[in-house]
């Protein structure tokens, strides 16, 4: 029976450890790209909030003037 060292036990090994580190690579890759988009989508409801608040003082301001 072959021991497991001459089967390429290292090589699949060193195989999969590659793969798992361009793995890892490619997710922090991604955490980064996604990371501006979530924070942006976070605020969106406070600008939505502010910008809410400006539309009702220019109606205000526009009844105050056509009175």
């Amino acid at each position: 029976m072959p021991d497991a060292m001459s089967n390429g036990l290292p090589a699949l090994l060193l195989a999969q450890a590659t793969e798992n580190d361009e793995l890892r690579q490619q997710l922090a890759t991604a955490q980064g790209l996604l990371l501006e988009p979530a924070i942006d989508a976070g605020q969106l409801p406070v600008r939505l909030e502010a910008i809410q608040h400006e539309r009702d003082a220019w109606k205000q301001e526009v009844e105050r003037l056509t009175v």
